[in-house]
């Protein structure tokens, strides 16, 4: 029963409601020019320590409220926010300093719109989740282009060697996590209860192996985090039968890592949300398909305000989990949103679906990146919150530069 009515969800066109009736409207993604990044001058760096602790859930950040109350980041402020650190998978580090072409005024300006009520905690009454088990799904588009990183997050695919996560996986502002020195992608693949005979699938399996005890250290700190929090999450009244095959990850190295400096501590005085963002580039191309970039719209330029993304929640331990739900305030940054997610969702693509311009067909590409159930600053009181990052025209702009290594790619979003 849940297969069915989530292919229904996935399958329905986009409806609104407009005084209690519902009408189709012309949802559209909109190509428009976008600033330029230019990298201007690199150096190199010490390599990194690795030592820091996982912290998949952060706390006295600047969230939707405390931006109102600050100004727009001038040119100078965002050329050194967008600069950049790349990390190899040999240790070796260099710092990248950019220029940004192009920017328009409005483009900088740090603007709120608030829609629904909130509300706080990571399950909203019944968790509506859903675990995706059948073949047909899971190693199908869109739900493929979800990963498993290897220090306990999720990313996406978004290009045949580049996945993209929270710049907190990784990082945790101050220094890079441990298990980050040698950090891995897993992509699902579905494996029949006979496989792993072979010699070549007992190697891979030592593999697995190794990257779950990477993964244990994360898991086991979030696990303390969250004791003590006097929570009670709702069973889901979703059929999680085990199916015939079970689900399995093909594990790929990482060959660099990038993360902006407005991500760093150093630099923001603190961690900033906005910036929690990070691309990593695999050693080896994949064939699968990948999902595109898109540069975030309004609200209500959203079918019913309604995001979906797909990750590897630490509660459902080797599964993959769907869930789409309202955003319900939104700065020129980030979102907040009501999606049930848990710890090990963190880094998931957050996308939506769209028509293409002049065309019938509808795409789907990521907007935005999820960072977590986060603890932000709301008129001087700490309030848990869901929180994606944006997908704004300048992170667009990055993105894409590392993706290609040039600008020239670049130039629509």
């Amino acid at each position: 029963m849940g297969q069915i009515l989530l292919l229904l969800m996935l399958s329905i066109p986009s409806l609104c409601l407009t005084d209690g009736a519902e009408t189709e409207q012309d949802f559209t993604w909109h190509l428009k020019k976008v600033p330029q990044i230019v990298s201007e001058r690199t150096f190199p760096l010490d390599s990194p320590k690795f030592e820091a602790n996982a912290k998949l859930e952060l706390s006295n950040v600047c969230g939707i409220e405390c931006q109102r109350k600050l100004p727009g980041p001038s040119l100078s402020e965002l050329k050194e926010f967008l600069s950049y650190e790349t990390v190899f998978e040999n240790g070796t580090r260099i710092l990248t300093h950019v220029n940004v072409v192009g920017l328009a005024v409005d483009m900088a300006k740090n603007i709120t719109t608030r829609t629904f009520s909130r509300r706080k905690r990571q399950i909203y009454g019944t968790d509506s989740r859903f675990s995706i088990s059948d073949k047909r799904f899971m190693t199908n588009f869109p739900f493929s282009t979800a990963v498993k990183i290897s220090t306990g997050c999720s990313g996406i695919l978004i290009s045949p060697k580049h996945v993209l996560t929270a710049a907190h996986c990784i990082h945790n502002g101050k220094d890079y996590i441990k298990g980050s020195k040698k950090l891995r992608v897993g992509l699902l693949k579905m494996r029949s209860k006979g496989d792993g005979k072979k010699r070549r699938g007992a190697q891979r399996s030592k593999r697995d192996m190794s990257v779950a005890r990477e993964q244990t250290g994360s898991a086991t700190e979030l696990k303390k985090r969250s004791k003590g929090r006097g929570r009670k999450q709702k069973a889901t009244g979703r059929s999680q039968r085990t199916p015939d095959s079970k689900p399995s990850f093909q594990w790929t190295r990482v060959k660099s890592t990038q993360i902006p400096k407005g991500w760093f501590e150093s630099v923001t005085g603190d961690v900033s949300l906005d910036y929690d963002y990070a691309v990593l580039e695999l050693k080896r191309p994949q064939k699968k398909k990948y999902m595109e970039l898109g540069i975030s719209p309004t609200i209500r330029k959203m079918p019913g305000s309604m995001i979906h993304f797909s990750g590897f929640d630490n509660d459902r331990s080797g599964q993959l989990v769907y869930r789409f739900c309202s955003v319900s305030d939104e700065s020129s940054d980030l979102f907040y949103q009501y999606c049930d997610a848990e710890p090990g969702s963190v880094g998931s693509g957050v996308y939506l679906r769209l028509k293409e311009p002049n065309k019938k067909k509808w795409k789907r590409k990521i907007i935005a990146v999820y960072s977590g159930h986060q603890w932000v600053d709301v008129n001087g009181v700490q309030q848990d919150y869901n929180v994606a990052v944006r997908i704004t025209p300048l992170k667009y702009a990055q993105i894409c530069f590392w993706i290609h290594g040039n600008d020239e790619n670049c130039t629509q979003g």
